[in-house]
């Protein structure tokens, strides 16, 4: 008895076991995870952006939270209502466009060859089945927007009684469970500080991204502009793997318009932004341990898509992060000879 209640008192045993239950509970919660999710991802941005706003100007703090959700609830609704059926109809329309491109035959021997090595791969399926999801994602827009409005509900509440909310929080630390507490804190605040970053370094990324290639489209003169900016932004939060993807339907209308040479320039462009995000943009926003090979990426993303779908590919690489920042994976190990 003696030797399990030892084995047990020892920090790294404890630390594992209660990890091990926060994972198993989170498990058990995986039909909320969207909620889940979004509501940590609301709280985290709008906490940063409150601060944010807090140290440019000196304003009561409730009053500022209020403002800011008004405002992004506004932005919200004018979206859903004036865009969304515009981006539902330019993103169908971009997918036909896609899709005729490769059903129809083509006198150039290289385009044929390229699309005889889709179809063997069975590219055009998998195209096929991410622009559905896309546009059955943005149609069934009534339980899309319930869990929105409840995460955005959850997070405002959680921003106007932090203070308090942290207050409460901390009595654990002093009840029967304060060795748990010590636990969660340890990993929530690892999880906000590698997890959180990682996720607001993705969306500043490609929301920087999707203006920036949205821009040299509009005066390149391509069409479905609404659709293809979604599109972008949403293959931008994807680290790597999303460039990759995003070429297949730019490079497909880029050809459409103006033969290779318009090619030629949609890869420059592309070459052009990514450089920008790699060397300006990730070294401001995201600090050295979360610079991956980009072997490790790919993997990451596989197997974070297999078991969490489309949301494995956001948020893969963050959670991996995460758990090399608890196993405390560093940044600069030595190096080998």
């Amino acid at each position: 008895m003696e030797t399990i209640k030892s084995f047990f008192s020892n920090n790294g045993i404890k630390r594992f076991v209660i990890f091990g239950i926060i994972v198993l509970a989170l498990y058990l919660l995986r039909s909320m995870i969207n909620l889940i999710l979004i509501t940590f991802i609301f709280s985290f941005l709008m906490d940063r952006l409150v601060k944010l706003v807090l140290s440019r100007f000196k304003l009561n703090r409730k009053l500022t939270v209020i403002t800011l959700y008004i405002g992004i609830i506004g932005l919200l609704s004018i979206g859903i209502i004036k865009y969304l059926p515009l981006i539902v109809s330019e993103s169908s329309q971009l997918f036909k466009q896609v899709e005729s491109f490769y059903t129809q035959k083509h006198d150039n021997i290289v385009i044929t060859y390229i699309v005889q090595m889709l179809e063997t791969n069975e590219i055009t399926k998998y195209l096929e089945q991410g622009f559905t999801f896309l546009l059955q994602y943005f149609s069934d827009i009534s339980h899309i927007a319930i869990q929105v409005l409840l995460s955005l509900i959850l997070s405002l509440f959680f921003l106007l009684e932090k203070p308090k909310l942290l207050e409460f929080t901390l009595k654990f630390k002093y009840s029967k469970i304060a060795a748990f507490y010590n636990e969660i804190e340890y990993f929530g605040s690892k999880f906000v500080q590698t997890f959180g970053k990682v996720i607001e370094a993705q969306f500043v990324i490609a929301t920087v991204n999707c203006i920036l290639t949205t821009l040299a489209l509009w005066i390149m003169g391509f069409p479905h502009l609404m659709g293809l900016s979604i599109l972008i932004f949403l293959l931008g939060l994807i680290p790597v793997a999303g460039v990759i993807i995003s070429l297949v339907p730019l490079c497909t209308i880029a050809y459409s318009l103006g033969g290779f040479i318009q090619v030629f320039y949609i890869l420059l462009l592309i070459m052009v932004i990514h450089a920008i995000e790699a060397y300006i943009l990730n070294p401001k926003l995201m600090s050295s341990k979360t610079d991956l090979p980009v072997f490790y990426t790919f993997i990451v993303l596989i197997f974070s898509e297999h078991f969490f779908g489309v949301w494995g590919l956001i948020v893969g690489i963050p959670v991996f992060v995460f758990l090399l920042d608890v196993l405390e994976v560093k940044s600069n190990p030595p190096k080998l000879q």
